[in-house]
């Protein structure tokens, strides 16, 4: 029997999301986030060796990224959720055990791989378990709402870290940091988890972004598919090149759901490579996330540069933290726009995040801190988007792909802003990495257009070819 609306299971779908919003608050709640480069500065490390333990945790994210994201379709996601707090917790240990460098390297390496761990098996886990639910079109508002979670979880410990470091020093940091991830390890004892067949077919304008609302599920593979053919794309079709076909390619053999670690790699890895569908969401997912997610480790220099002294820099970051849980809770609002709507909601990233460093005054973080809404909320929609496109079981491997695109694209921001801050100025650097989002807006508008004016027949005609 076919899920319908009517019929969700509610108390299941609340256990499910009452596990991921707990899950993600306990992983962000780690008091050491605000402080572990004060603490790295007071061991005696200088600015050079701060910035290589930067380049560590990147390229450990990197390593592990792929690899993880494979394990997650072939074991189990619960087990790696609750896996990734108790390696984080084993580096945060040992930071304040043996407060060294060659430590605070370990300790990133570790807390890069248990990042890894979830990057990948969360999404596909969540997706999963509501599409068996029939409640897969939540599940870009469940990720806001996610995302808001461990905002506040952030906020929090930026609350707590102080007093907590006033009353026991580093140690007790790090100890309630530890004690952050055992909760939340325990917690991820009590996610659902149900391996269900891969959908054998998904329509390429069923996810976000799509003709119609953008919550819309796809098929489910016991439902025919009754839509009739469409001889032209509506206004607020999805922000597809005009090669891409009106389906995904059905995903064949590597449905199997006995692959082993190697063969669901390569399945993923080439789902990605060949299907241009897949292959869009993944860059979307990358450069938005990426973007916005570089410039926020610059936004205390910015606050700086706007003549506030160092007590009031808090107080600035805060406010955007405000925005990213404001844009997290619109994930339903958002979940209605089509490719113009998205690219309008990328065009204000991109002005507003110019705009408020221009701006080279405090005031101008109400606009900053409206574009990391206006991000977080693209984010999101940019990740339901991948999650609706992906076939086969190798889910969280091709999530994680997507992460690592990330990491790749934020390294490169960073060398890009280093550099451009060198030579103009930290406001200047802001605005000109900012315009990204104009950029990608515009390609999503052009493309649209572009579909628009090749009638579908031609464009099923020559896909192939292009493929």
């Amino acid at each position: 029997m076919i899920l319908t609306a009517s019929r969700v299971p509610e108390p299941a779908v609340r256990r499910l999301t009452a596990t991921l919003y707990g899950y993600a608050f306990l992983s962000d709640l780690v008091l050491l986030y605000p402080l572990y480069v004060v603490f790295f500065a007071d061991t005696g490390l200088s600015v050079g060796q701060i910035a290589s333990l930067f380049v560590i945790w990147s390229a450990a994210g990197i390593l592990f990224e792929v690899p993880s994201g494979a394990w997650a379709d072939v074991l189990s996601r619960r087990l790696l959720l609750c896996l990734a707090p108790l390696v984080a917790a084993a580096g945060f240990a040992l930071w304040v055990l043996l407060p060294s460098y060659p430590a605070f390297a370990v300790g990133f390496l570790l807390w890069g791989a248990g990042g890894a761990l979830v990057s990948g098996a969360l999404e596909a886990l969540v997706w999963t378990e509501l599409d068996r639910l029939g409640a897969v079109g939540r599940y870009a508002r469940v990720l806001g709402r996610a995302r808001t979670a461990g905002v506040l979880g952030v906020v929090l410990s930026g609350v707590l870290a102080g007093p907590v470091l006033a009353v026991g020093g580093y140690p007790a940091v790090g100890a309630a940091s530890v004690l952050a991830c055992l909760l939340a390890a325990i917690v991820a004892t009590r996610f659902p988890e149900h391996r269900a067949p891969s959908d054998a077919r998904v329509t390429a304008a069923e996810p976000v972004l799509a003709a119609g609302p953008v919550d819309a599920a796809p098929p489910r593979p016991d439902q025919p598919d009754t839509a009739p053919p469409r001889p032209d794309q509506p206004d607020n079709a999805p922000p597809a090149s005009p090669d891409e076909p009106d389906t995904v390619p059905p995903a064949g053999p590597d449905d199997d759901a006995d692959l082993g670690w190697w063969d669901t790699l390569r399945a993923g890895v080439a789902q990605v490579r060949t299907r241009a569908p897949v292959r869009s969401a993944v860059l979307l997912v990358a450069v938005v996330a990426a973007d916005w997610g570089a410039l926020d480790e610059y936004t205390p220099l910015l606050a700086l540069d706007t003549g506030v002294g160092a007590q009031a820099v808090p107080l600035l970051l805060l406010l955007l933290w405000a925005g990213v849980t404001v844009g997290g809770l619109l994930a339903p609002v958002g979940e209605r726009l089509g490719s113009r709507g998205y690219a309008a909601l990328l065009g204000l990233v991109g002005v507003a995040l110019a705009g408020g460093a221009l701006l080279r005054h405090p005031a101008g973080f109400v606009l900053i801190a409206v574009a990391f809404g206006a991000a977080q909320l693209a984010t999101v929609l940019a990740d339901a988007r991948l999650q609706a496109r992906i076939t086969g079981t190798s889910r969280a491997t091709v999530t994680s792909l997507a992460g690592m695109a990330t990491d790749v694209l934020i390294i490169v921001t960073y060398a890009g802003y280093g550099l451009l801050a060198t030579a103009a100025g930290n406001a200047v650097a802001f605005a000109l990495t900012a315009g990204a989002y104009l950029v990608v807006a515009l390609v999503l508008l052009t493309r649209r257009r572009r579909r628009a004016v090749v009638p579908t027949g031609v464009v099923a005609a020559v896909t192939p070819g292009r493929h």
